[in-house]
């Protein structure tokens, strides 16, 4: 792998283990607030927010910057985000604002790789970075956990300043001013990354321009016999994985009686089992085979049900890491090979906006409809029921979808998998 390469992984690393402690610290100020459960379910969406709204901008402003300077900026307006969530304003509200600047950061932290590293490495970087950014779920869960539980929480709000009144007095404000200094690190790391030799594309057309180029790019993606599937089992995924990670917190409090430092760890244990099918996948999987690992998704959908017959830790824990094993393995590849298909319609920066438009809709989407079934009722266990029916009937159809196009397409995807063993664009 290229130097600069190891540079994108250590600024992710540090952006990342943040965004996942922020998650929790956020859920925890909600709750001790008094605020109504289905706000807490509710981040989940209004972080993906700014993903859907600015689409097609940020894609376009990652191919017309340089993206170290891209998530150097996008760092900086999640900083704004948790000062907003500390000095007065809702914490829906200032979660939002963070997803703005992870929505900016995205189009810029995948791209590059497109342009750093031929075809043949993009798996194999991908689980790389697949891999970290799991990794930086877990100890940022975790992280978070700690951070608002009774053991950290008093040390950090005996910290003072001398003659300065902070006004932080609870331990999720407390733990939220210690991860401001996590977004400063990450965008120190941003500053070292290097410029490649991409040419840069011009911001053009105006707003109405933009928003029309972008569905183009998106109609593209879609139309193309192995983009149209990778794109729709990555929006999946992502779109269950986003709000997995807060229902793995309100099944383990309803399950298990756990409170958020214990339940974190739990949503630490499914991103193990991700990392580890991660890592897996980029050290077995090519290119060219990425749409054999669909089945997986089927039966994710369906472990996901079994959920819910679970009431022992002890089982729960190695079932959420097979869970998150499965998920790492089909995610990989799929990934890959929509970044790989993204780059050669469209350019690597609107490629991963146009992605990240479609998974954070689902996320959206789907967030959406959990937190309405939560405000009229819903217990997480009818919740867990309903998605995994969602996953494994979605992935069903996009199974009978792409042999479907093999019947009726061989000559294209033929041409297709050819492009994706050569290392030539």
């Amino acid at each position: 792998m290229k130097k600069g390469f190891y540079t994108i992984m250590a600024a992710q690393f540090f952006s990342s283990l943040a965004d996942n402690a922020l998650f929790v610290a956020a859920v925890e100020l909600l709750r001790t607030s008094g605020e109504p459960e289905w706000q807490r379910a509710a981040l989940v969406p209004m972080f993906a927010l700014f993903y859907v709204l600015l689409a097609p901008f940020v894609g376009a402003f990652a191919d017309a910057v340089p993206k170290g300077r891209v998530m150097f900026v996008s760092n900086s307006i999640k900083v704004v985000g948790c000062l907003l969530m500390l000095f007065g304003s809702h914490p829906l509200l200032a979660y939002a604002i963070v997803g703005l600047g992870a929505a900016a950061y995205s189009p810029a932290k995948y791209g590059i790789l497109t342009e750093l590293l031929p075809p043949s490495q993009l798996v194999k970087a991908n689980g790389w970075i697949e891999g970290l950014t799991i990794g930086s779920i877990i100890l940022g869960v975790l992280l978070g956990g700690q951070l608002v539980g009774a053991h950290v929480a008093p040390f950090l709000l005996g910290l003072d300043l001398p003659m300065i009144d902070t006004g932080i007095d609870t331990a999720p404000e407390a733990a939220i001013a210690s991860l401001v200094g996590l977004y400063v690190v990450a965008a120190l790391f941003n500053l070292r990354i290097p410029r490649t030799d991409a040419a840069l594309q011009p911001l053009d057309g105006g707003v109405v321009g933009l928003v029309r180029d972008f569905m183009s790019c998106n109609s593209r993606l879609w139309q193309d016999k192995l983009g149209q599937i990778s794109l729709a089992t990555t929006t999946l995924f992502w779109g269950v994985s986003g709000n997995l990670r807060y229902i793995v917190l309100a099944w383990a409090a309803a399950a298990l009686g756990y409170g958020t430092t214990q339940a974190s760890s739990l949503v630490g244990v499914v991103a193990i089992g991700t990392a580890v099918g991660a890592v897996v996948a980029s050290m077995y999987m090519r290119l060219d085979k990425a749409t054999s690992v669909i089945p997986l998704g089927i039966a994710m959908g369906l472990l996901v049900i079994l959920m819910n017959v679970i009431s022992n830790v002890w089982v729960a824990a190695p079932f959420l890491i097979m869970l998150g094993a499965i998920g790492g393995f089909l995610v990989v590849p799929m990934n890959a090979l929509l970044q790989h298909r993204g780059h050669n319609l469209m350019g690597a920066g609107r490629s991963i906006a146009v992605q990240n438009f479609n998974e954070q809709a689902c996320i959206l989407g789907l967030g959406a409809l959990y937190a309405g079934l939560t405000k009229f009722g819903m217990s997480a266990f009818g919740a867990i029921s309903i998605f995994g029916v969602v996953v494994a009937g979605t992935m069903w159809l996009i199974q009978r979808w792409h042999r479907n196009n093999c019947v009726r397409h061989p000559e294209e995807l033929g041409r297709l998998l050819k492009l994706a063993r050569s290392d030539h664009h």
